[in-house]
């Protein structure tokens, strides 16, 4: 397994949520799959930047790619749980800009160098009730491919992503909700909002702070 793999893949298995409801298949629609075509091209030139390139540069890359086909809001609210509706407005949107720099600086941390990998995504949607799930894989041509699922559902805005299957079984938003049960108190998401900015500024070696 790559390191980057692991790297990615680390906090995922420490809590499993399998995606079990029966699916039905279709074929992919460009609307639904563009998102994650788009995503995984902006992945492909950080990774071809490497790096090389300061990571505030390829942070601001990634992000316009982030916002198009993440539901981040959606995401948050389900990670942080019966939280959520307790937070006062103003903390709501501090965590909420923690919780999209902690997302980008993820990815920008884990998808860091260029072996001639290639994004593919699989042309058979699973529906699973009202979400479709969409399955990709990133190849290189020596070493294991990771695989990722991404949950989709409808919004004013279009599809957007509400969850990654890692595998095309654990649950982010599972884990997530996992860890942040521990640094949220009712009312209160500072702990929560500290460690975020905290992780950003270890992903990015100290290259972004809050």
């Amino acid at each position: 397994m790559t390191r980057s793999r692991r790297n990615f893949l680390g906090q995922a298995l420490v809590a499993a949520a399998v995606f079990s409801a029966s699916p039905a298949f279709a074929q992919a629609d460009g609307a639904l799959t563009a998102p994650i075509g788009t995503l995984g091209n902006a992945l492909l030139a950080v990774m071809r930047l490497g790096k090389q390139t300061p990571f505030p540069q390829r942070y601001n890359m990634l992000a316009p790619a982030v916002d198009q086909a993440f539901d981040l809001e959606d995401v948050l609210r389900v990670s942080v749980g019966s939280y959520w509706n307790g937070l006062p407005a103003a903390q709501q949107r501090k965590l909420l800009q923690a919780f999209r720099s902690f997302i980008i600086a993820t990815y920008v941390s884990n998808f860091k160098s260029y072996d001639g990998q290639t994004f593919l995504i699989s042309p058979t949607i699973r529906t699973v009730g009202a979400d479709r799930v969409i399955s990709t894989t990133l190849d290189k041509p020596q070493g294991d491919a990771l695989r990722m699922d991404y949950v989709m559902h409808e919004t004013p805005m279009g599809w957007r992503v509400r969850d990654i299957l890692l595998d095309g079984t654990i649950s982010r938003v599972a884990v997530q909700r996992s860890d942040f049960a521990s640094q949220l108190s009712q009312g209160d998401a500072s702990r929560l909002i500290g460690s975020l900015d905290q992780k950003v500024s270890v992903l990015s070696d100290g290259s972004m702070n809050a």
